[in-house]
């Protein structure tokens, strides 16, 4: 009995420290570094929301980043991915299809079609609403309640 206790006793005392550990496991980002991504990867999954500039220095782009950063949760819940794209020398895919000049910001949907395209920085609440209106999204929300 007196050896049982004190491995008890340690079992006790690691059990928070154990679960500590995996309630602090890092959750997958949302943003991906997008020079040699394939679009094709995010069909009917995810929705990318692609940010280009020529540098990550670029005001448009910082202001961008901090818009995102903010709210990250809500972009989560509507299955964005962020690709980020500042070596415009590196000509990667997404430079060659979409056609950036200087800073952008492109939404992406499931299907895969080219939704919006701006030139200035977007606050998260444009992008969720303009997501919010697209049927698919309509339909995910219909489903959601159906479920719960």
């Amino acid at each position: 009995m007196k050896q049982l206790l004190p491995f008890v006793f340690a079992c006790v005392i690691a059990a928070p420290l154990v679960a500590d550990n995996v309630a602090a496991a890092p959750e997958p980002s949302i943003f991906i570094e997008g020079t040699d991504v394939d679009l094709s990867q995010f069909l009917w999954k995810n929705r990318p929301l692609v940010i280009f500039a020529d540098s990550e220095f670029d005001p448009r782009f910082v202001q961008q980043m901090e818009y995102l950063n903010a709210r990250l949760e809500d972009l989560a819940e509507r299955d964005v991915v962020i690709l980020t794209d500042t070596d415009p020398s590196a000509k990667s895919p997404l430079r060659e299809k979409l056609r950036p000049n200087g800073f952008m910001l492109a939404l992406i949907v499931k299907d895969g079609t080219i939704y919006l395209r701006k030139p200035t920085p977007w606050d998260v609440r444009e992008i969720t609403r303009t997501i919010d209106k697209l049927p698919m999204r309509q339909q995910e929300i219909r489903d959601r309640r159906e479920a719960g």
